[in-house]
């Protein structure tokens, strides 16, 4: 018999958009002949208890931002006892807050650059950035998709930088600029898939260059690291599997600066359209992406 799998997708985050690319490229991808599939778009948080449909079996989670990667979600299904893709609410809260991974981070020894916060406007500490050095990145603590994400190179203009985080956030981070390479490590029930490097257009890896196509788009390809910058990548993100509990997938985004990987944040729901990173890197170890639908599924339960 057939699993009745829903795919929820939209949400009320900045990343809506997103969602609903990731979900409709899902709802194509997913396996019908092993699972009767449903859409759910979500408007308003209670429409997950609202409009869902009876007797499902699994909920396939792609929202991303607050209501989706934040955990909320998550109890919410958790209460109606439906089993759901991903990490518990508690490992999805944890990691959406950029203050508190970082912190995990750092109590795990796991590289990540320095930081502070600020909840106002009146509460920036110029003092403690100067010890941290310009360039810094002021961005959201939890937004997603380098939503409302500014390199700033002085001290003048924090003050509008910060001012545009809280309009997206109750808290802004402002982390220590690491110049090097970005890239992303995909892990699949614990086990690390291959790694791929970022490379964009733009002066850092934004919005538009995550999920523009062409000229604009950022350049994302698998590649096979010396085996001493790889075994780093593996150790780290085992770590990382590890120190937040995770469960079924989970994506880690890293720095390569200085020949040191610093980890920049993780994602516990990763973006899913046809421009995402993870189809990519499990493309690249011979896994479709409705091959990958139905691991994560398999993971999840």
């Amino acid at each position: 018999m057939k699993k009745k799998v829903v795919v929820i997708m939209g949400g009320i985050s900045s990343e809506r958009e997103v969602s609903l690319n990731s979900g409709k490229a899902a709802l194509e991808a997913i396996d019908r002949n092993k699972y009767d599939v449903y859409e759910l778009i979500i408007n308003d948080p209670m429409d997950v208890v609202n409009k869902m449909p009876c007797d499902v079996d699994f909920a396939l989670i792609v929202l991303h931002g607050k209501y989706g990667e934040d955990g909320t979600i998550q109890a919410m299904l958790e209460s109606m006892n439906i089993p759901y893709s991903g990490c518990d609410p508690l490992t999805s809260g944890i990691c959406m807050n950029k203050n508190m991974t970082k912190k995990v981070l750092k109590s795990s020894n796991i590289p990540t650059a320095p930081w502070l916060i600020a909840k106002s406007v009146d509460s920036i500490d110029y003092d403690a950035i100067e010890k941290i050095g310009y360039p810094v990145f002021i961005k959201p603590n939890s937004g997603g998709s380098s939503v409302a994400t500014f390199k700033v190179d002085k001290k003048e203009d924090v003050y509008e930088a910060v001012k545009k985080g809280l309009e997206v956030d109750d808290i802004v981070i402002i982390e220590s600029f690491l110049p090097g390479d970005e890239y992303t490590s995909f892990i699949l029930n614990g086990e690390v898939y291959p790694t791929i490097k970022i490379t964009s257009p733009n002066e850092f890896f934004d919005y538009e260059s995550k999920y523009a196509t062409g000229v604009k788009g950022a350049t994302e390809e698998v590649v096979y690291l010396e085996d001493s910058l790889q075994n780093q990548v593996d150790t780290i993100s085992k770590k990382c599997w590890d120190a937040f509990n995770c469960k079924a997938f989970v994506r880690v985004d890293l720095i390569l600066s200085d020949g040191i990987f610093y980890v920049l944040e993780l994602n516990t729901l990763p973006g899913m359209t046809k421009t995402s990173l993870i189809p990519k890197s499990a493309n690249a170890r011979g896994l479709s992406y409705s091959d990958l639908l139905d691991k994560i599924i398999e993971y999840s339960l």
